[in-house]
């Protein structure tokens, strides 16, 4: 049963949205020759004289003065605290109105500050939306996650499980589809960290079969450790009953020889039947007339806990990418035929039936995605539900926002897309394919403006700034390609990318605002937004777009 309603954080309206959208997409419109510039064509095509005035070595003085060396400052800090004074109009020097060459590095530099999430005010602090949301399970600890993760995938399951427990729980239910699941870390999470139903659907077959054997593993070694705990345990309470001053000796020993019911009869001693969270219960007695009703609870989550800590020890040491066979389907992105439909539905009803009895779930298939999905031909108990995306891949992001419109049953979604370059664009192969459903643009504005990106800037929205600012430099494949012949040069295309680095947020600002926008052309969302989940170092591509429906459409 859903909760009584709470307000939730503030929101951008729609007109703030499409408003800072028509701002960033103007700044691009001037600097988007510097990224959609291929390097391998840097010195062939003289690139730098075309497109950059200052020399190299200025361009890197100015980026280490207020680029990304300096990135972690503040805007008023980096521009003297004039920030406040700034509107668009202050970067209108910044390229060349005739060439559109690079003019003022220092301006360009701050403008692409001006122009990130970080300063545009569109973004929802997620701290903010924990709170408006009341999750009852924050702070929440239990299965680790940093054992048989990296250090990147643990940091963002831990994070993003939380704010989806936290969603689901506003929204009074239960499943969650995860799209695009991958190796089904976020799933296998949320299922036994949040006592979640979680379907992860998934385009490849190898990433669903081990998946599926993973989950098996961890629930194989889960009820090895109930069966370990529940030796420990009595193990652990002999010692303590050993311990106590002889009379309480011979109590706790004449209380566990009387039969079980001559111990129903007693006043002053009470069975206690203990359920911890891992699902099986152990009998255990207790002397209540030494002890409180507080003890008692006290004593319940002691329990627990060293359960917990038998188990942590366990799933710390399983290996990582076991593969086992698991589903026959192919990736296929055709229209399912009806033997198709008919398998998989029987194949996710038998899933069903096999897990009856577990208060959580997590099922793994093998499915490819698009806008025209139809879930019930994949999800046989499809019920209201919340859907998520943990760094889904190029059009795939922008599916699963269009799915999410499109079906009443999914009541919320949480998406953080990632791999930009991969987004199909309608307005650069729009000759070739005319009736698809492109990745990019979303929004009407950017349709009618006929936007178009391309792919050489793209890939440049899936450069990490911040990895930069820390001294964590870029992939320089290309770049030493060229060493040897071009050393000599080596500061022009050194200093050429670090101007693409800075102007990459601002693309991938681009992206997001534009699917910000589509969802605020659509009825019958309560709320929409923006949030940082991530640490941008760990895990660059760190926002998620989040949604949801009105409470009349539950």
């Amino acid at each position: 049963m859903s909760r009584p309603p709470r307000a939730l954080p503030p929101q951008p309206s729609p007109a703030a949205a499409a408003e800072t959208l028509r701002r960033v997409a103007r700044f691009l419109e001037r600097a988007l020759p510097l990224c959609r510039a291929h390097t391998v064509e840097f010195y062939t095509r003289g690139l730098w004289d075309q497109l950059v005035a200052p020399r190299p070595a200025d361009v890197l003085e100015a980026l280490r003065a207020a680029g990304p060396l300096a990135s972690r400052r503040p805007l008023a800090e980096a521009s003297g605290g004039a920030a406040a004074l700034w509107d668009d109009d202050t970067f209108a020097t910044v390229f060349c109105e005739n060439s559109n060459k690079l003019l003022d590095v220092h301006l360009f530099a701050l403008a692409a500050k001006y122009y990130s999430l970080s300063s545009l005010g569109v973004c929802t602090p997620l701290e903010e939306m924990l709170e408006a949301l009341g999750g009852e399970n924050q702070g929440v600890t239990g299965i680790k996650t940093d054992e048989f993760m990296n250090n990147k995938k643990s940091h963002e399951v831990q994070v993003m499980s939380e704010l989806v427990d936290n969603i689901a729980s506003y929204c009074g239910i239960k499943q969650v589809i995860d799209i695009g699941s991958g190796k089904g870390y976020l799933s296998s999470f949320l299922s036994m960290q949040y006592n979640l139903k979680v379907y992860g659907i998934d385009s490849s077959n190898t990433n669903t079969n081990g998946a599926h054997e993973r989950n098996r593993k961890l629930k194989k070694h889960w009820k090895a450790y109930q069966s370990r705990g529940r030796a420990n345990l009595e193990s652990q309470r002999l010692e303590e009953a050993n311990d106590r001053p002889v009379e309480s000796a011979i109590k706790y020993k004449a209380i566990k020889e009387k039969p079980f019911n001559s111990l129903q009869s007693q006043d002053q001693e009470t069975i206690q039947d203990l359920v911890p969270s891992c699902g099986f219960t152990e009998t255990v007695v207790l002397e209540t007339n030494q002890q409180t009703e507080a003890d008692l609870m006290a004593q319940a989550q002691s329990d627990e806990s060293k359960l917990a800590e038998e188990v942590l020890a366990i799933l710390n040491v399983l290996p990582a990418d076991a593969v086992e066979a698991f589903s026959s389907s192919q990736c296929n992105c055709e229209e399912l035929c009806e033997e198709e439909k008919v398998q998989r539905k029987m194949e996710s009803l038998k899933a069903k039936a096999g897990r009856s009895g577990e208060s959580n779930l997590y099922l793994p298939l093998t499915s490819c995605i698009t806008a025209e999905t139809e879930l019930n031909d994949i999800i046989m108990d499809l019920e209201d539900c919340v859907m998520v995306g943990l760094h889904t891949c190029g059009d795939l992001a922008a599916n699963t926002l269009r799915i999410f419109t499109a079906k009443p049953e999914i009541k919320a979604v949480c998406s953080v897309g990632c791999c930009y370059h991969l987004l199909s664009e309608q307005f650069e192969n729009q000759e070739e394919y005319p009736e698809e459903v492109w990745g990019f643009p979303m929004c009407q504005y950017l349709k009618d403006k006929g936007w178009c990106c391309g792919r050489n800037a793209r890939m440049s929205a899936c450069l990490a700034l911040e990895r930069v600012a820390v001294g964590q430099m870029l992939s320089d494949s290309c770049i030493m390609d060229y060493y040897e012949k071009y050393k000599h040069r080596m500061i022009e295309l050194e200093a050429f990318n670090m101007l693409k680095v800075v102007l990459a947020p601002c693309i991938e600002v681009l992206i997001l605002l534009d699917r910000l926008c589509y969802l605020k052309e659509q009825d019958s969302l309560a709320w929409s937004g923006l949030v940082k989940l991530f640490d941008p170092v760990k895990s660059p591509r760190c926002y998620a777009v989040i949604a949801l429906k009105e409470r009349s459409q539950f």
